[in-house]
């Protein structure tokens, strides 16, 4: 009887063991190196930082004595290279091959600042990496964003942001590079209008206004009904951007509105916006002072 039951588990270990291996040595290294592929792809960054360069940092206009939106902008900036040289330098040199760099839609007319967006475009790889290229990064990234702000704050002439445009001609060719973990940050006050890219198909548009948040109705308690009923949002402008994650920054509700659900009511054309795009990992963040969000961004870059 015992003898019995031992070859009974001896049989049954056999086969728990035999399905558990893999069938052939072919199996076991395509496992291991599809293991290697995602760990190489999560471990190159490619940050991109798109600015909303529209009158929301007008200081005169929006002034705000805490802390003005332009520098509040600054400051997310500065945690954003923070983090990126953190990731650089938990790398050994022959694995670095990162990148950075920022935009705006539309470009300026000012040829100044878009020289100066050259510089903030950076590549780094095993042959071109040096210790002062590494520390260089947070120097540029400190030094070239406000000179960007000033010169757009003199010229006093804002053109809005054409952040849907953006998405729909410009994101997968600027944003997305294949064997990166693809961030694209946005610093907006959540609102977009651009006047050449302006157009609805029912109640979804390229654009959306306090003005328009008004009429839709969407100011009081059953905002989000009236919402889903009228299908209001912002028009599917890509598809299948699901190798690329969002990190929205700087919603600021206007405060000529009245509206105590501003804020939601934005967070939820941006957060629809972005899953029918199939972007299936992003943050939206109200506007606040830079040393509070720092933490929290650097944790979103660091996947922490």
């Amino acid at each position: 009887m015992k003898k019995a039951i031992i070859i009974g588990s001896i049989i049954v270990i056999s086969a728990i063991i035999y399905f558990l291996i893999p069938s052939s040595d072919d199996d076991t290294e395509s496992s291991i190196n599809d293991i290697e592929v995602i760990k190489k792809t999560q471990n190159n960054y490619n940050i991109s930082i798109l600015l909303d360069l529209s009158d929301r940092i007008d200081t005169n206009k929006y002034p705000n004595p805490t802390m003005q939106y332009y520098k509040r902008d600054l400051g997310y900036i500065n945690s954003i290279a923070d983090a990126f040289k953190k990731h650089l330098s938990s790398k050994k040199i022959i694995t670095i091959n990162d990148r950075i760099q920022m935009f705006f839609d539309p470009a300026p007319a000012n040829p100044n600042i878009n020289s100066m967006l050259k510089k903030l475009k950076i590549e780094l790889n095993r042959k071109n990496i040096t210790k002062e290229k590494l520390y260089s990064i947070r120097q540029q990234y400190k030094s070239i964003p406000p000179q960007i702000y000033k010169l757009t704050l003199n010229d006093n002439h804002y053109i809005g942001s054409d952040t849907w445009g953006f998405f729909k001609n410009k994101v997968s060719n600027y944003c997305i590079k294949e064997n990166y973990r693809n961030i694209l940050i946005i610093l907006t006050d959540g609102y977009i209008y651009y006047k050449n890219n302006n157009f609805k198909e029912e109640n979804k548009s390229t654009y959306i206004t306090p003005i328009g948040i008004k009429n839709f109705g969407l100011n009081n308690s059953n905002w989000k009904e009236k919402m889903s009923e009228r299908k209001c949002g912002f028009i599917k402008a890509n598809s299948n951007l699901n190798n690329l994650e969002i990190l929205v920054l700087g919603l600021n509700p206007s405060k000529k509105s009245n509206n105590p659900y501003e804020l939601e009511v934005l967070k939820t054309y941006w957060g629809n916006w972005f899953d029918e795009m199939g972007i299936e990992k992003y943050e939206i963040k109200q506007t606040d002072l830079p040393s509070n969000l720092d933490e929290f961004i650097q944790n979103f870059i660091l996947d922490k």
